[in-house]
């Protein structure tokens, strides 16, 4: 299984989707791009995560992020299900693409294989989603196993995080969430900071009187 990981690019593939052929470098070229895996369709878990990806889409196409999802079934049955999905979740519509991979060869070359979890034809896929920027390359990554659901609130906050770190020289501190200060990163100077955030910044008096703790609402 390849190492795909964080600062890697993701492969330059062609797949099937319910929404037609996609080559996923033009897909996500200048945009950013969730992209997540499901073990297979018609399966309890994924139903549920499907249908609060398309409830949180709207928000996420408000921060230029576009959603592709991926279950290791076909076109067929994909389009099947979205009907289930739809109605476990009034008003929600899934209008993002799901692609195709009944074969499991996509999810190897993108690292969304549980090396735990198999059936009768090998491993299962994981609950994968890799965050890619507009570079197409991968900024974070969930694993988790089969049996653990994502928390949509916690993929919206992430894409949050990575979006104010790549526009400003900052990162969020622990248990951040939207709206609340964030931290100037350490290679920003207080003469620099002051020149970049006119807004003012905070400055925690800690016992080393170093000054690197530094808050700012951007």
């Amino acid at each position: 299984m390849p190492g795909l990981t964080i600062g890697d690019t993701i492969p330059n593939l062609e797949v099937e989707s319910t929404n037609g052929k996609i080559n996923l470098h033009h897909f996500c070229t200048d945009s950013w791009t969730i992209l997540f895996s499901h073990p297979g369709d018609f399966t309890p878990v994924c139903t549920t995560e499907l249908g609060q990806m398309a409830k949180y889409s709207s928000e996420f196409y408000q921060r230029g992020v576009k959603l592709l999802g991926l279950s290791c079934d076909d076109l067929k049955s994909h389009k099947e299900w979205i009907k289930d999905i739809e109605a476990y979740t009034p008003g929600a519509k899934v209008n993002y693409p799901i692609i195709s991979d009944p074969n499991r060869e996509i999810i190897k070359q993108l690292n969304m294989v549980d090396p735990d979890e198999k059936d009768s034809t090998g491993n299962l896929p994981s609950r994968a989603l890799h965050i890619v920027g507009p570079d197409k390359k991968i900024k974070l990554s969930f694993l988790y196993p089969t049996t653990t659901g994502r928390n949509m609130d916690e993929v919206r906050r992430v894409v949050e995080s990575l979006q104010k770190a790549s526009k400003f020289k900052v990162a969020t501190p622990a248990n951040w969430k939207p709206g609340e200060k964030v931290v100037i990163s350490p290679d920003v100077t207080n003469e620099q900071a002051k020149e970049m955030f006119p807004q003012g910044f905070e400055i925690k008096d800690l016992p080393s009187k170093k000054e690197y703790l530094r808050f700012v609402k951007v």
